[in-house]
């Protein structure tokens, strides 16, 4: 007997998608890197909105949801596991964000889309932008950072 599988995607109406931006709250915007100095799949360290934030920067290899860059491939993220604030690491096979408390994981190419365990929100993935030098800059965050009552510093 064989089976069929099934993926969901979501579809955002054009209210939908213009009240998520509204959603976004705007920080200060805070230099990360320079592009030059990624290399692909190899994560980089940030702290963002603050020092108190720990996050990385990822350059993926191919364009993705939120990337920027000249291949659209550049992302960033809290590192921070939404369901209990672990510090969790990325896993260059598979490009997720792998949380060691409960094991929930996130997959980096898809927006940190949750894709196992126990967290009930996808992980807070950082609004980034690049400048003509090369510099990256985050600006936002998608979601609430653990730990924060809001995003608002």
């Amino acid at each position: 007997m064989a089976t069929a599988g099934a993926a969901a995607a979501t579809v955002l109406t054009p209210e939908q998608a213009k009240a998520r931006a509204l959603a976004r709250v705007d920080y200060p915007a805070n230099r990360l890197a320079n592009i030059a100095d990624l290399m692909v799949n190899e994560p980089m360290d940030i702290s963002y909105p603050d020092a108190d934030s720990p996050g990385v920067l990822l350059k993926l290899g191919q364009a993705v949801e939120g990337g920027v860059g000249p291949e659209g491939d550049v992302v960033a993220f809290s590192v921070l596991c939404p369901h209990k604030g672990w510090m969790m690491s990325y896993s260059a096979a598979d490009k997720t964000l792998n949380c060691p408390g409960h094991h929930s994981r996130f997959d980096c190419e898809t927006g940190g889309q949750q894709v196992w365990g126990h967290a009930t929100s996808n992980l807070a993935q950082f609004t980034l932008r690049l400048d003509d030098s090369g510099d990256i800059y985050a600006d936002g965050v998608d979601e609430l950072i653990y730990g924060r009552l809001s995003n608002v510093l």
